[in-house]
């Protein structure tokens, strides 16, 4: 006749050495919020080169990764209520916003001139 299992396990218990679950600290640059973890003040610059004379908006200076200024371009176009884009840790917005732009980062929490 076959043993219960919880009897088997029951006589294991006390054989088993038992390990201490480790506790994992995580860096402050892991739990801080987007805006905590940028630094460098961003730089927001109007420019129309190369645009055939199209007026755009440029925030450069992100040290985030690309999904998180994706992100922060996203809340900027629908605030601002414009189109444009995100790639290579800058943002490019259509038209000339210079003045809302830095007052929406300022109220997201980032350094912004």
């Amino acid at each position: 006749m076959m043993e219960d299992w919880k009897a088997k396990l029951a006589a294991m218990a006390g054989t088993v050495p038992q390990v201490e679950e480790e506790t994992t600290e995580q860096t402050p640059t892991e739990d801080a919020t987007p805006e905590k973890r940028q630094t460098a003040p961003l730089k927001v610059v109007v420019d129309k080169k190369g645009r055939k004379g199209k007026v755009a908006t440029i925030v450069e200076g992100f040290t985030l990764g690309d999904d998180e200024v994706d992100e922060i371009a996203s809340r900027l176009k629908r605030k601002i209520g414009t189109g444009g884009s995100s790639r290579c840790g800058e943002i490019l917005l259509q038209g000339e916003w210079r003045e809302k732009t830095v007052e929406l980062l300022k109220s997201m929490g980032f350094k912004a001139i």
